[in-house]
């Protein structure tokens, strides 16, 4: 059986233009933490913020509203265990769920981290009027709903 060659214009596609774009922010993010001498990485600080304003998650709504698996979630939470910012304390009504709080440490960091992100915010939308950004988020919220659906067969 012959298969059909498919060509795919990436060039003129979002995708590769979004992953691009995510990458130069992490990057840029990560060198603005080490420069503030912030032992942080992006995802240590978006648990953090998690915390900051839902403290005292089970791991397992923490790895679905950070969008991560169980298991490297885990990994995540024991590195930031180590590092002070987080604690983990058995469930009194269940014992197989662990929750997770924040530390006065956790909370001292991710209040050092905002004027980082203010920074790396400004940065992002110079020269991007209001109405573009407007637009940006309508769009990127069209293609978040888009993978919101089950998936379908092809």
């Amino acid at each position: 059986m012959k298969r059909e060659e498919v060509n795919v214009d990436f060039e003129n596609s979002i995708g590769p233009w979004l992953g691009k774009t995510v990458k130069i922010l992490e990057y840029h993010l990560q060198e603005l933490f080490n420069n503030h001498e912030l032992d942080l990485t992006k995802e240590q600080m978006i648990v953090l913020k998690r915390l900051h304003s839902d403290d005292g998650l089970s791991q397992n709504e923490l790895a679905f509203l950070t969008l991560r698996n169980k298991s490297s979630l885990t990994r995540l939470l024991s590195k930031m265990d180590k590092k002070g910012y987080i604690s983990r304390q058995q469930s009194k009504e269940d014992k197989r769920i662990n929750n997770v709080y924040i530390t006065q440490k956790g909370k001292e960091t991710f209040t050092l981290t905002k004027p980082v992100i203010k920074k790396i915010i400004t940065k992002m939308e110079k020269n991007i009027t209001i109405t573009e950004k407007e637009q940006i988020i309508t769009i990127l919220k069209k293609i978040q709903n888009n993978f919101d659906s089950k998936i379908e067969s092809i």
